[in-house]
């Protein structure tokens, strides 16, 4: 791993970690963001520059944990019934993108380059593979993993996490020095190894760590959290699997045990380290010498090839619905290749698809890709701007500190704000769209600006310290996002949340807030008993059949969130309803 000279074993560590130390502090300065910094400081002490270290692929390899670690981090936040939930994202969005820009790849690489058409669809299928630990840190800084839009990436990256497989299968197709039955019989060792992982997590992991748990030693409980994930990441690597969605899977499994929190705490430390020793191998695996004698190459390569997959992505996002700001931002992230490209790039040199100096260039362009989303990321950020929004007349979110967070201002927020402000409490508020900010302004209300589904803005808001914290946003799955993020990362604060309607009510009460409510059924419900008082019926009477009403609805609710009478379907008429006025019968008839 090192050259000559350097002791075989601290002085490595040394020199990674001042160069860490010095270069992502200096690029987080200049606006540039820690992830170009490791690029750089890799890059530095790569073999292309001083030459401190030889053979970047052996960190590059041990780095990878880092990935691992991340992937596990995020199957925690997961639970099966979510990941299943997301299928549709995960198989329709993902497959469509993927495909789309796939074809488009492969197109350019033959019309533009005059690449062979083998050559140009492995090399567009190895970039199409976005770099999941660039995505995953972009979206874990900005606190939007838990965002309809965070979990729309997070579902894209896991589809192109699995086309690996099929993707080397087909490599191994093509090859010459291999036949086609051993690409098929590593396509069922690889669904017999997944299949595998499954069983294990669902009948041994919770009796595993309920056991490590009675030896009352954190380390041993530690332990076993990483020898689960690395166990789950080396089985997926054995069967031809990224060790990305072992780590991933394992995750999910154990998203719903009672030791998920203890468990992530223990593995967040190596998680951050090993990303950053990632990056730092990446930007060692830079091929300076290929930059300088292909640079023309490289650089029409790197352009066209950011173009072409945007086009892709862009087309995808507002083909599903996305809107024009979101498909910006989502092709911004994913316009780049990412560390799986090298995985396929290597099988495809080893199996003689491609030849040495095609696969140096490729993964070249492929890092070049990586370096470069920051900057982009930074740019699409600084100048891309919601159409019709201008935040002139607005204030941002940042040291606010009340009793209670109010998160949106639109017809239902301000009517639960008033009974707050009545009261005396000491309210913050914070609303997304600057329209409705500068119309409260205008009636003495002070609204700040913030996107509740940023875990930055929510701790710049106060919600750390906060007593009580009111979602009031009119978007449903904006809603679950926040209360999702705030009940892990503010667990001390009561969650007080607004509810689409019944199937929404259930999402939220699994997700653990304190308090729902559907929208519209209190004042339906007053309408109702409205009605009541028109036909005659007196005071007692229209409050009896409220409470009757709103004590088993109350129990359906919980019947339906425990699983007793039907699961997850937005049914209203599950229980007997109360019997026609004119047949109940009084209190003293019964």
């Amino acid at each position: 791993m090192a050259t000559d000279g350097m002791g075989p074993t601290i002085g490595p560590a040394v020199v990674l970690l001042g160069a860490a130390v010095v270069a992502v502090p200096l690029f987080r300065r200049l606006g540039l963001g820690s992830v170009l910094g490791y690029f750089a400081a890799g890059a530095l002490v790569g073999p292309s520059v001083l030459g401190l270290f030889a053979d970047p692929d052996t960190i590059l390899h041990v780095a990878e944990l880092g990935v691992v670690m991340f992937l596990f981090i995020i199957g925690l936040e997961l639970r099966p019934q979510k990941l299943w939930a997301m299928r549709g994202q995960i198989f329709g969005l993902g497959f469509a993108q993927v495909s789309l820009a796939i074809a488009l790849l492969t197109l350019a690489g033959v019309g533009v380059f005059g690449l062979p058409p083998v050559t140009a669809l492995i090399a567009g299928a190895g970039f199409v593979l976005s770099s999941t630990a660039v995505i995953m840190s972009t979206l874990q800084e900005r606190g939007e993993i838990a965002s309809a839009e965070g979990q729309k990436s997070v579902s894209i990256l896991l589809f192109e996490d699995l086309l690996i497989v099929p993707l080397l299968v087909v490599v191994a197709f093509l090859s010459p020095v291999s036949q086609g039955e051993a690409g098929l019989g590593d396509a069922v060792l690889a669904l017999a190894g997944l299949a595998a992982l499954l069983v294990a997590g669902y009948w041994l992991l919770g009796p595993f760590f309920a056991l490590l748990a009675r030896a009352r030693a954190r380390e041993v409980l530690s332990a076993g959290a990483l020898l689960v994930v690395l166990g789950a990441a080396l089985l997926m690597e054995a069967v031809g699997l990224s060790m990305a969605m072992g780590a991933f899977l394992a995750g999910v499994m154990l998203s719903g045990s009672s030791y998920r929190h203890q468990i992530e705490s223990d593995v967040e430390p190596f998680k951050g380290l090993l990303m950053g020793l990632f990056f730092l191998a990446v930007g060692m695996s830079l091929n300076l010498a290929v930059v300088t004698a292909e640079w023309p190459l490289l650089l029409a390569m790197l352009v066209v090839y950011v173009l072409v997959k945007a086009a892709a992505i862009y087309a995808t996002a507002r083909a599903f619905g996305g809107a024009n700001l979101a498909a910006v931002r989502r092709t911004a992230m994913f316009a780049q290749g990412g560390e799986f490209a090298f995985v396929l790039y290597t099988a495809a040199l080893g199996g003689g698809v491609i030849d040495a100096r095609e696969n140096a260039i490729f993964s070249t362009v492929v890092i070049l890709s990586m370096a470069i989303t920051p900057l982009i990321l930074i740019a699409a950020d600084r100048f891309l701007r919601k159409p019709g929004i201008a935040l002139d007349g607005t204030e941002t979110a940042d040291g606010l500190r009340g009793q209670v967070l109010v998160i949106g201002f639109g017809r239902f927020g301000q009517i639960a704000l008033q009974i707050l402000l009545a009261r005396g409490a000491h309210v913050s508020v914070i609303e997304y769209d600057p329209d409705r900010i500068r119309d409260a302004a205008r009636f003495g209300f002070k609204v700040h600006y913030g996107d509740g589904t940023r875990l930055d803005i929510l701790r710049a808001s106060g919600a750390g310290q906060t007593q009580v914290i009111l979602i009031c946003v009119d978007d449903r799955r904006t809603v679950s996002a926040i209360a999702e993020l705030v009940r892990h990362e503010f667990p001390n604060a009561a969650v007080l949340a607004r509810s689409y309607d019944r199937g929404h009510s259930m999402e939220l009460i699994r997700a653990g807030v304190d308090f729902e409510i559907r929208e519209t059924v209190e004042s339906a419900l007053l309408m109702g008993a409205e009605g009541l008082r028109r036909l005659g019926l007196d005071e007692a009477a229209v409050t009896e059949a409220l409470d009757d009403i709103r004590r088993r609805d109350a129990q359906r609710l919980t019947e339906q969130v425990q699983g007793d009478i039907m699961s997850g379907r937005d049914k209203i008429l599950t229980a007997p309803l109360p019997e026609p006025l004119g047949s109940r019968r009084s209190p003293a008839e019964e």
